[in-house]
């Protein structure tokens, strides 16, 4: 059973309802088959793809022919009233007047409907089982402000961009239906997760509870109830929506103007992570007119102890980021109440010259020197979860800061060239002929970066064998090579500038 601390009783006492429900319930739903690949089976793709873009109709008509599991997806995923003969059946043992009690089924005149969204997932280790608030992705309604979100688009970007190798203390700060917890069972040996809303940590509870997991909950703001404790790794998805100073929902919402909420988790972090401990989190960061949003994040950052690499994933426009966020709180943009809203909210940006909302991960590990921050663009697709790339990345930057005060190191060294690197070069007709205008180099793996190269570049990396020289020999072969002369040392430092890049993206690596 999951801990709880600084539950109020009542909390506690609905906790416990629910909580004491879960053997039960995990029983029934492994017997029923309500996992992720048993839905594609009952359903189909073409019905499963339908159940993504929340539209009930397809998703009904596949149910009607799929059994008990039929049931559940109709009544847990779709919201749909069922008989009450139908629901015993499908949740048995589950008594329904305890289930009723517990607060997760409610009466619909003579039928039954789902008074919380309960929905598998797997993880990577199998199946687990999420529950939160019903949201208005299948039925409309209005969200309450301690409303308590499930798994979304954010949820499961935070998911796959999470590093999952094995670590002995795990914070998730904000843990709401508490997906990230249990994501952080998998690799983490005790798991911490926080929350200012106590409907939350009920529901977190339960989640734990559902899934057999012993997580420790604590209430509380920020890092309040964890305070002057560290961890091995934190992951957080804090209300980062950016706007007015206001809280209109706990799970978005932060009560700080503007990026205020990003700004307090990223300068906060790093004093909750013990020596070499990580972090992975969402955050949004405003785009001021005339200002870099690179300078902007990192003077969220200590001077000393972070290595942290930001990953700008999206930008918005203003009118672009308000229409989308009043949808998610189930508002018409086209009413009144909500136009009004909009307009508050568009006349914040323009009062603080606002032209942009980025969105992205921030990772960082703890380091003994003085803080560095890389900051990019990665807002093309990739397919790879990015949290396999992080300590991967993490690891490519130390050896960068172990040479960084000795080019010798690096001129002394071999490279290889990585096996998902590859050349590619666009050449168009000209007056004599194909012409080449452009080569770069792409990574087939992980984010897939492109770097545009010179043929001097490519030569460089040809040379870059198992067997091959030492870097500074392949530099001396180039110069002679480009101009019959001994490298200069202009020549010199360019190279060892292109070959730092190449390796902090791993399309080289030192041998």
């Amino acid at each position: 059973m999951p801990t709880n601390r600084s539950l109020d009783q009542h909390s506690t006492t609905a906790s416990s309802l629910l909580a004491d429900l879960a053997p039960d319930l995990r029983t029934a739903l492994t017997r029923v088959g309500y996992g992720s690949d048993n839905l594609v089976v009952a359903l189909g793709d073409v019905a499963h793809a339908a159940l993504w873009r929340s539209e009930p109709v397809p998703v009904r008509r596949a149910a009607r022919d799929a059994g008990e599991l039929g049931t559940l997806i109709r009544l847990l995923l779709l919201g749909d009233p069922m008989p009450e003969r139908e629901v015993a059946a499908a949740l048995a043992p589950v008594d329904t007047e305890r289930a009723i009690a517990a607060g997760l089924l409610e009466r619909d005149g003579d039928e039954i409907r789902a008074a919380l969204d309960l929905r598998p997932l797997d993880l990577g280790d199998g199946t687990r089982w999420v529950l939160s608030d019903l949201d208005d992705s299948m039925r409309r309604r209005t969200l309450d402000a301690d409303h308590v979100l499930g798994v979304g688009q954010a949820s499961l970007s935070l998911l796959r961009a999470t590093p999952t190798r094995p670590v002995s203390t795990v914070l998730d700060l904000g843990t709401g239906c508490g997906v990230q917890a249990i994501h952080a069972k998998s690799y983490g040996r005790t798991v911490t997760g926080t929350d200012v809303n106590a409907r939350a940590l009920w529901l977190a509870a339960a989640t734990a509870a559902l899934n057999d997991l012993d997580i420790e909950l604590c209430e509380g703001s920020w890092f309040e109830p964890v305070a002057g404790r560290r961890f091995d790794q934190v992951v957080a998805n804090p209300p980062f929506v950016v706007g007015p100073a206001r809280v209109e929902h706990t799970y978005r919402d932060s009560g700080l103007a503007l990026d205020g909420a990003s700004e307090l988790v990223i300068s906060g972090i790093p004093d909750m992570l013990n020596p070499g401990g990580t972090a992975a989190l969402l955050a949004s960061w405003v785009h001021i007119n005339g200002q870099d949003w690179r300078s902007r994040v990192a003077s969220w950052l200590p001077d000393h102890g972070i290595d942290a690499w930001i990953v700008q994933r999206d930008i918005a426009d203003p009118a672009l980021y308000v229409g989308t966020w009043l949808r998610d709180a189930g508002l018409d943009p086209r009413e009144p109440a909500a136009q009004a809203r909009a307009e508050r909210w568009l006349e914040a940006f323009a009062a603080a010259k606002v032209d942009g909302i980025g969105f992205g991960v921030v990772y960082m590990r703890d380091i003994d020197g003085p803080t560095e921050m890389l900051a990019e663009d990665l807002t093309h697709p990739f397919e790879d979860p990015l949290g396999q790339e992080t300590h991967r990345y993490f690891e490519r930057s130390a050896w960068l800061r172990a040479v960084a005060t000795d080019p010798g190191l690096v001129l002394s060294s071999r490279f290889e060239v990585d096996p998902a690197t590859a050349l590619e070069r666009v050449s168009l007709p000209g007056t004599e002929g194909w012409q080449q205008r452009i080569a770069r180099l792409h990574r087939g793996d992980g984010p897939l970066w492109q770097h545009e190269v010179d043929d001097t570049t490519a030569a460089l990396l040809a040379g870059m064998r198992p067997d091959g020289l030492p870097l500074s020999e392949l530099v001396e072969l180039l110069a002679f090579s480009d101009t019959g002369d001994a490298a200069t040392p202009e020549f010199e430092s360019a190279v060892l500038g292109v070959v730092v890049s190449l390796v902090r993206h791993g399309l080289i690596h030192p041998r």
